[in-house]
Protein backbone atom coordinates (compact mmCIF):
# COMPACT_ATOMS: atom_id res chain seq x y z
CA UNK A 1 0.00 0.00 0.00
CA UNK A 2 2.94 2.67 1.06
CA UNK A 3 4.37 1.56 -2.55
CA UNK A 4 1.19 2.27 -4.46
CA UNK A 5 0.67 5.82 -2.42
CA UNK A 6 4.35 6.65 -3.13
CA UNK A 7 3.27 6.12 -7.13
CA UNK A 8 0.11 7.98 -7.28
CA UNK A 9 0.93 10.76 -5.04
CA UNK A 10 3.10 13.86 -6.22
CA UNK A 11 6.25 14.02 -5.29
CA UNK A 12 7.08 17.06 -2.65
CA UNK A 13 9.07 19.62 -3.68
CA UNK A 14 13.12 18.46 -2.92
CA UNK A 15 16.13 20.89 -1.02
CA UNK A 16 16.97 24.23 -2.93
CA UNK A 17 19.09 23.80 -6.13
CA UNK A 18 16.25 21.01 -7.81
CA UNK A 19 14.43 22.83 -10.12
CA UNK A 20 10.34 23.36 -9.17
CA UNK A 21 8.23 21.26 -11.03
CA UNK A 22 6.46 22.98 -14.06
CA UNK A 23 3.29 25.04 -14.16
CA UNK A 24 1.70 21.95 -15.61
CA UNK A 25 2.77 19.82 -12.93
CA UNK A 26 1.87 22.04 -9.81
CA UNK A 27 -1.26 21.86 -8.27
CA UNK A 28 -3.91 24.56 -7.50
CA UNK A 29 -6.51 25.01 -5.51
CA UNK A 30 -9.69 23.90 -6.95
CA UNK A 31 -11.16 26.70 -9.73
CA UNK A 32 -8.27 28.21 -9.25
CA UNK A 33 -6.20 26.89 -12.42
CA UNK A 34 -4.01 29.61 -14.57
CA UNK A 35 -6.45 31.47 -17.34
CA UNK A 36 -4.29 29.94 -19.91
CA UNK A 37 -3.17 26.21 -19.21
CA UNK A 38 -2.85 24.49 -22.18
CA UNK A 39 -3.22 27.06 -24.79
CA UNK A 40 -0.73 26.14 -27.45
CA UNK A 41 0.36 30.15 -28.80
CA UNK A 42 2.37 29.15 -31.66
CA UNK A 43 -0.41 27.48 -33.42
CA UNK A 44 -2.45 31.01 -32.70
CA UNK A 45 -0.18 32.68 -34.46
CA UNK A 46 -0.02 30.54 -37.39
CA UNK A 47 -3.74 30.84 -37.80
CA UNK A 48 -3.47 34.10 -37.95
CA UNK A 49 -0.68 34.69 -40.56
CA UNK A 50 -2.43 32.24 -42.76
CA UNK A 51 -1.75 33.50 -46.65
CA UNK A 52 -4.77 34.11 -48.60
CA UNK A 53 -5.18 34.40 -52.63
CA UNK A 54 -4.97 37.59 -53.90
CA UNK A 55 -5.70 39.19 -57.51
CA UNK A 56 -2.98 41.94 -57.91
CA UNK A 57 -4.13 44.85 -61.12
CA UNK A 58 -0.94 47.03 -61.84
CA UNK A 59 -2.28 50.80 -62.65
CA UNK A 60 0.60 51.44 -64.43
CA UNK A 61 0.93 48.62 -66.48
CA UNK A 62 -2.46 46.92 -66.31
CA UNK A 63 -0.81 43.90 -65.46
CA UNK A 64 -2.35 41.16 -63.23
CA UNK A 65 -0.73 38.62 -61.09
CA UNK A 66 -2.06 36.50 -58.39
CA UNK A 67 -0.36 36.63 -54.69
CA UNK A 68 -0.57 35.12 -51.34
CA UNK A 69 -0.39 37.69 -48.55
CA UNK A 70 -1.28 36.60 -45.08
CA UNK A 71 -3.29 39.36 -43.36
CA UNK A 72 -0.56 41.34 -40.87
CA UNK A 73 1.48 41.87 -44.30
CA UNK A 74 -1.54 42.88 -45.83
CA UNK A 75 -2.39 45.75 -43.09
CA UNK A 76 1.64 46.86 -43.70
CA UNK A 77 1.06 46.63 -46.97
CA UNK A 78 -2.12 49.09 -47.23
CA UNK A 79 -2.05 50.82 -44.09
CA UNK A 80 -5.05 49.36 -42.83
CA UNK A 81 -6.25 48.51 -39.41
CA UNK A 82 -7.89 44.85 -38.75
CA UNK A 83 -11.15 46.04 -38.78
CA UNK A 84 -11.15 47.04 -42.48
CA UNK A 85 -9.35 43.87 -43.66
CA UNK A 86 -12.73 41.49 -41.93
CA UNK A 87 -14.97 44.28 -44.43
CA UNK A 88 -13.68 41.97 -46.87
CA UNK A 89 -13.64 38.32 -45.09
CA UNK A 90 -16.06 36.15 -47.52
CA UNK A 91 -17.28 34.49 -44.06
CA UNK A 92 -18.75 37.33 -42.91
CA UNK A 93 -21.52 39.37 -44.33
CA UNK A 94 -21.46 43.13 -44.10
CA UNK A 95 -23.48 45.54 -46.67
CA UNK A 96 -22.13 47.37 -48.71
CA UNK A 97 -19.03 49.67 -47.87
CA UNK A 98 -17.10 51.55 -48.80
CA UNK A 99 -14.22 53.19 -46.70
CA UNK A 100 -11.27 55.81 -47.59
CA UNK A 101 -8.32 55.43 -45.54
CA UNK A 102 -5.21 57.77 -46.27
CA UNK A 103 -3.41 55.28 -48.41
CA UNK A 104 -6.37 53.23 -49.43
CA UNK A 105 -10.03 52.81 -50.72
CA UNK A 106 -11.63 49.76 -48.87
CA UNK A 107 -14.48 48.13 -51.71
CA UNK A 108 -16.97 46.00 -50.08
CA UNK A 109 -20.10 46.14 -53.18
CA UNK A 110 -21.84 42.81 -53.64
CA UNK A 111 -19.27 40.22 -55.44
CA UNK A 112 -16.55 42.93 -55.51
CA UNK A 113 -14.51 43.05 -52.55
CA UNK A 114 -11.01 45.10 -53.17
CA UNK A 115 -8.22 47.53 -51.31
CA UNK A 116 -7.96 50.28 -53.88
CA UNK A 117 -4.08 52.31 -53.93
CA UNK A 118 -2.50 54.82 -55.66
CA UNK A 119 -0.14 52.16 -57.69
CA UNK A 120 -2.44 49.13 -57.75
CA UNK A 121 -5.87 46.88 -56.79
CA UNK A 122 -5.66 43.81 -54.61
CA UNK A 123 -8.66 41.60 -55.25
CA UNK A 124 -9.66 38.88 -53.21
CA UNK A 125 -9.51 35.92 -55.79
CA UNK A 126 -12.48 34.36 -56.62
CA UNK A 127 -13.56 32.44 -59.69
CA UNK A 128 -16.88 34.17 -59.30
CA UNK A 129 -17.56 35.89 -62.99
CA UNK A 130 -18.43 39.35 -61.85
CA UNK A 131 -15.19 39.19 -59.98
CA UNK A 132 -13.20 38.19 -63.45
CA UNK A 133 -15.11 40.72 -65.41
CA UNK A 134 -14.13 43.38 -63.17
CA UNK A 135 -10.62 42.64 -63.62
CA UNK A 136 -11.24 42.45 -67.48
CA UNK A 137 -13.04 45.66 -68.07
CA UNK A 138 -10.42 47.41 -65.26
CA UNK A 139 -7.58 46.20 -67.48
CA UNK A 140 -9.26 47.33 -70.76
CA UNK A 141 -9.68 50.25 -69.69
CA UNK A 142 -5.87 51.13 -68.07
CA UNK A 143 -4.85 49.65 -71.50
CA UNK A 144 -6.88 51.88 -73.53
CA UNK A 145 -5.70 55.03 -71.56
CA UNK A 146 -1.82 54.01 -71.95
CA UNK A 147 -2.17 53.53 -75.35
CA UNK A 148 -3.75 57.18 -75.67
CA UNK A 149 -1.32 58.63 -73.54
CA UNK A 150 1.56 56.78 -76.14
CA UNK A 151 0.01 58.36 -78.82
CA UNK A 152 0.28 61.57 -77.65
CA UNK A 153 -3.60 62.57 -77.22
CA UNK A 154 -4.71 65.42 -74.92
CA UNK A 155 -6.00 64.30 -71.57
CA UNK A 156 -9.55 64.39 -71.53
CA UNK A 157 -10.78 67.11 -68.65
CA UNK A 158 -12.81 64.24 -67.46
CA UNK A 159 -9.75 62.18 -66.94
CA UNK A 160 -9.65 60.32 -63.60
CA UNK A 161 -7.19 59.45 -60.81
CA UNK A 162 -6.24 55.75 -60.95
CA UNK A 163 -8.61 54.85 -57.55
CA UNK A 164 -11.19 56.85 -59.16
CA UNK A 165 -11.53 54.55 -62.36
CA UNK A 166 -11.14 51.15 -60.77
CA UNK A 167 -13.82 52.43 -57.78
CA UNK A 168 -15.61 53.39 -61.13
CA UNK A 169 -15.82 50.16 -62.41
CA UNK A 170 -16.55 48.52 -59.21
CA UNK A 171 -19.15 50.81 -58.59
CA UNK A 172 -20.43 49.39 -62.49
CA UNK A 173 -19.58 45.76 -61.04
CA UNK A 174 -22.01 45.91 -58.64
CA UNK A 175 -25.30 47.93 -60.23
CA UNK A 176 -25.17 44.76 -62.71
CA UNK A 177 -25.05 42.24 -60.13
CA UNK A 178 -28.00 43.95 -58.39
CA UNK A 179 -29.65 44.37 -62.05
CA UNK A 180 -29.38 40.59 -62.76
CA UNK A 181 -30.47 39.89 -59.61
CA UNK A 182 -33.27 41.92 -60.11
CA UNK A 183 -34.16 41.01 -63.88
CA UNK A 184 -33.90 37.04 -62.34
CA UNK A 185 -36.58 38.32 -59.51
CA UNK A 186 -39.07 39.75 -62.09
CA UNK A 187 -38.65 36.75 -64.32
CA UNK A 188 -39.92 34.08 -61.58
CA UNK A 189 -42.38 36.53 -59.75
CA UNK A 190 -45.10 37.28 -62.69
CA UNK A 191 -45.61 33.62 -63.38
CA UNK A 192 -45.95 32.56 -59.26
CA UNK A 193 -48.26 36.11 -59.02
CA UNK A 194 -50.44 34.47 -62.22
CA UNK A 195 -50.73 31.03 -60.51
CA UNK A 196 -51.43 32.77 -57.20
CA UNK A 197 -54.52 34.33 -59.13
CA UNK A 198 -55.80 31.16 -60.25
CA UNK A 199 -55.16 28.46 -57.03
CA UNK A 200 -54.32 30.36 -53.71
CA UNK A 201 -52.74 27.41 -51.89
CA UNK A 202 -50.64 27.25 -48.95
CA UNK A 203 -47.50 26.43 -51.17
CA UNK A 204 -48.16 29.23 -53.56
CA UNK A 205 -48.53 31.61 -50.64
CA UNK A 206 -45.15 30.31 -48.89
CA UNK A 207 -43.64 30.94 -52.39
CA UNK A 208 -45.16 34.24 -52.71
CA UNK A 209 -43.45 35.37 -49.16
CA UNK A 210 -40.40 34.10 -50.33
CA UNK A 211 -40.43 36.22 -53.05
CA UNK A 212 -41.32 38.97 -51.24
CA UNK A 213 -38.25 38.48 -48.74
CA UNK A 214 -35.94 38.58 -51.38
CA UNK A 215 -37.35 41.45 -53.21
CA UNK A 216 -37.30 43.48 -49.77
CA UNK A 217 -33.65 42.39 -49.72
CA UNK A 218 -32.91 43.80 -52.84
CA UNK A 219 -34.39 47.46 -52.50
CA UNK A 220 -32.37 47.22 -49.34
CA UNK A 221 -29.54 46.96 -51.51
CA UNK A 222 -30.46 49.43 -53.86
CA UNK A 223 -30.98 52.30 -51.65
CA UNK A 224 -27.78 51.68 -49.70
CA UNK A 225 -25.35 51.27 -53.02
CA UNK A 226 -27.85 54.59 -53.76
CA UNK A 227 -26.50 56.03 -50.73
CA UNK A 228 -22.79 55.60 -51.28
CA UNK A 229 -23.14 56.92 -54.98
CA UNK A 230 -24.96 60.15 -53.61
CA UNK A 231 -22.37 60.92 -51.00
Amino acid sequence: MAELRERLLPRKPSVAGVPLPSTAAREYPSGCRPLFQGVDFSELKKRGQSLRSWIRVDAATGGSQVIEVDKFTMMRRCDLPARDLRLLDPVFVYPSTILGRERAIVVNLEKIRCIITADEVLLLNSFDGYVLQYVAELQRRLVAGTRDALDGGTPSPDFLPFEFRALEVALEAACTFLDAQASDLEIEAYPLLDELTSKISTLNLERVRRLKSRLVTLTREFKRLEMKLSN
